[in-house]
């Protein structure tokens, strides 16, 4: 048949729309299997392999099911209550008595056997601590505490609960995911996504003695309730026990901060082993180290790592040593020190009784030397509770270390531990006595032990005057009258 130009065009046409057809039901077809089927670009939980994607591709691959359900059961919430006497006429009068105040926070399950771990903060002052978890309701004890650290380790009487599994955060890495699990604003097993914004931050927010300071920051969204819950991993390992967050209103606002997990497993070990946090000391005292500072020292200003000593104590490790102030600390046993939240942390993984090897700059010269760790009292025993509770009082007391005595030239003082009531519990709300006050006289006479401490207040009765440092260093005077 011959074709003349006309039918060619109708012919050409035809097939150009039979083409088009066929290609929009293959097309449709392969578009519905790929939907089934995904094609995902192939990552593991290494931060080298994640770095490689763009943040939109690690979200879409990132999977926080895993971690999740691994570590959401090993988060406990936390219930506590305050009891507080009046301290007026107007509390008596419109209040009626004694006053209660409830707080809540969340907390770790480290051990099958019920050691839980939660932050200073969430338990303190508290009478009663109530522990829930999985809708049954434990009343646990607290352990121990390290103020310092803002850590308490509780104890619920309960087997075969599900402890957590820890990680390692020396391997942490900037920009690697992380998740928050707690319980913000009494909302049971919340989980938050982030990844780690830095590292070794020192906030100044903690108090007690040489507080440590060297948190994890995090923009995973951390608010109130959140406290003393874990920041895991993406394995589903516990890197650290959220503690803070940076805000105007008191709410998540983009920063959250944890304590590392290396730092609270040896603190956990040492309260559960020894009954007392064993912080080894070096006589050494740092600071950052600034641009300005380095000139001064005559450092190289292109170099500014390391934590410039601004003490030493006398008699100590690191004098006999010949460590002198202004020279620079640039590892521990190896490990870089970029700073002093960094010196701080890698101090408070050793006891009493170990020896370090430390590598220092003096000028443009790099020197090495050991020192042997001490503890408070300048020995390199393990360090025994002496702290004595005054039912009286309503408090817990200490004397004082010498380091302490030496650190604020004094030769006597007795510290302030716990608050649970009392005379000291009025104080508290009233007068603004807190835990970590070194009291040094009552009414003008001196005071060297718990006991002397107890019986001036048991033998008078009146005005009283009490002399002492507050836990940020100043002196400070506290005067009140109390009537039995």
């Amino acid at each position: 048949m011959k074709l003349t130009p006309q039918k060619l065009i109708i012919l050409c046409f035809i097939a150009g729309i039979l083409g088009a057809g066929v290609f929009q039901v293959g097309y449709s077809l392969f578009t519905q299997e790929s939907q089934r089927n995904p094609k995902l670009p192939e990552v593991t939980s290494s931060s080298q392999e994640v770095k490689k994607l763009t943040k939109t591709e690690v979200t879409s691959v990132i999977d926080f099911t895993l971690a999740s359900s691994l570590s959401t059961p090993s988060v406990v919430f936390i219930k506590t209550v305050s009891e507080f006497e009046p301290t007026s006429i107007f509390d008596l009068y419109f209040g009626g008595g004694t006053r209660r105040s409830v707080g809540t926070g969340s907390g770790v399950i480290f051990s099958q056997d019920g050691y839980i771990v939660t932050n200073y903060h969430v338990i303190e002052n508290a009478d009663k601590i109530e522990i829930i978890h999985n809708k049954k309701s434990y009343i646990a004890k607290i352990i121990g505490t390290d103020p310092s650290s803002d850590l308490a380790i509780l104890k619920i009487d309960a087997k075969n609960l599900p402890a957590i599994k820890l990680g390692r955060s020396k391997d942490l890495q900037v920009g690697e995911w992380v998740i928050a699990v707690g319980n913000p604003f009494n909302l049971t097993s919340t989980v938050t996504a982030g990844i780690v914004s830095a590292k070794g931050r020192n906030i100044q927010i903690l108090g007690g003695q040489f507080p440590i300071e060297s948190f994890i920051q995090t923009d995973a969204a951390i608010n109130p309730g959140n406290s003393g819950g874990a920041l895991v991993n993406i394995k589903g390992e516990l890197v650290g026990i959220n503690t803070a967050i940076l805000s105007k209103t008191g709410s998540y606002t983009g920063y959250g901060f944890a304590v590392p997990v290396d730092i609270v497993a040896k603190i956990f070990n040492d309260i559960v082993q020894y009954g007392k946090v064993q912080k080894a000391f070096s006589g050494i005292e740092v600071s950052d180290l600034d641009s300005k500072l380095a000139k001064q020292l005559g450092i190289d200003t292109e170099d500014l790592q390391g934590a410039v000593v601004i003490d030493v104590q006398r008699g100590s490790s690191a004098a006999k040593a010949g460590i002198q102030e202004g020279d620079v600390i640039i590892k521990i046993n190896q490990e870089p020190i970029e700073g002093k939240s960094n010196f701080d942390e890698q101090m408070s993984y050793y006891r009493p009784g170990d020896k370090v090897k430390i590598t220092y700059k003096r000028g443009k010269q790099i020197l090495e030397t050991q020192l042997l760790l001490t503890n408070q009292d300048g020995t390199t025993s393990i360090t025994k509770s002496q702290t004595y509770f005054s039912e009286f009082l309503g408090a817990e007391l200490e004397p004082l270390s010498k380091i302490e005595r030496e650190r604020y030239s004094l030769n006597r003082g007795v510290r302030i531990g716990r608050i649970r009531g009392g005379i000291f519990g009025r104080m508290a709300n009233h007068f603004g006595l807190r835990e970590g006050f070194i009291i040094t006289s009552i009414n003008r006479n001196p005071v060297s032990t718990p006991t002397e401490v107890e019986e001036a207040f048991r033998n008078s009765e009146g005005n009283y005057i009490i002399e002492g440092i507050h836990p940020n260093g100043s002196r400070q005077i506290l005067q009140f009258y109390y009537s039995r």
